[in-house]
């Protein structure tokens, strides 16, 4: 059978009609050590590319360098944060609206007093510190919205470019005093809110619950908590 990438006026009579493909670029050795090159700088750290410095041509150095270094700035960028932000009503468009392109943002309203909003508090605080690329912002119901009912306590809010994702709303929403800091991880996972290096395994003890079987165990948390209290009170 006749080679389709050789040079003959044949060959290119069948390309001319597409009888067959366009000839296969065939890679020079110098060509094929290039790529093979590049592919290698291309997974050097800054560290790795200063040590091969006499190595490699300069001017290719350079350019890898400074490319690492813009991925690193841009990483930095994003990781501008790390903390529960308390804000205002008055805030509420330039923090949560306008906080910047593609940067999500996770708004937590609360009212002091209440054992839950406390829980889901304590958890935002520990998720900040580990997503600084995500703004957590938090307000008093009330303050933020006025008139919140505290029935729907304690309510997060999930934005993203100025636009509202998801949302958690009511103690039901959370699996009540159940809720652990991987359940509330997940469900910020699984809205997009967080960003992580591989997929998050849903944790075991995580509910999917139905609004009988939430309030159930929301009622049963409460009298145990109840319970709990009027025991310290008795102690005192």
């Amino acid at each position: 059978m006749q080679d389709p990438n050789a040079d003959t006026q044949w060959n290119d009579q069948l390309r001319r009609f597409n009888i067959i493909g366009e000839k296969e670029e065939i890679k020079t050795e110098e060509e094929r050590f290039e790529i093979d090159r590049a592919e290698q700088l291309d997974k050097k750290t800054l560290d790795e590319l200063d040590e091969l410095e006499d190595e490699e041509d300069e001017r290719v150095l350079q350019e890898y360098r400074r490319k690492r270094l813009l991925e690193l700035q841009e990483k930095a960028s994003r990781s501008r944060f790390g903390e529960v932000i308390e804000i205002s009503a008055i805030d509420y468009v330039k923090e949560v609206n306008q906080a910047g392109t593609d940067i999500w943002v996770v708004l937590y309203l609360y009212k002091s007093g209440l054992p839950i909003c406390s829980l889901i508090a304590d958890h935002l605080r520990s998720l900040a510190l580990k997503y600084p690329e995500t703004k957590f912002v938090k307000s008093i119901s009330t303050v933020c919205i006025p008139n919140y009912p505290d029935k729907n306590l304690p309510t997060i809010f999930i934005y993203c470019n100025g636009e509202l994702k998801n949302s958690l709303i009511g103690p039901f929403a959370f699996g009540g005093m159940n809720c652990r800091f991987e359940h509330l991880e997940y469900k910020l996972y699984e809205s997009g809110a967080i960003e992580t290096k591989g997929k998050l395994q849903k944790p075991d003890d995580m509910k999917t619950y139905g609004v009988n079987d939430a309030a159930d165990d929301f009622l049963r948390s409460s009298i145990r908590q109840s319970m709990k209290s009027a025991n310290d009170d008795d102690d005192d």
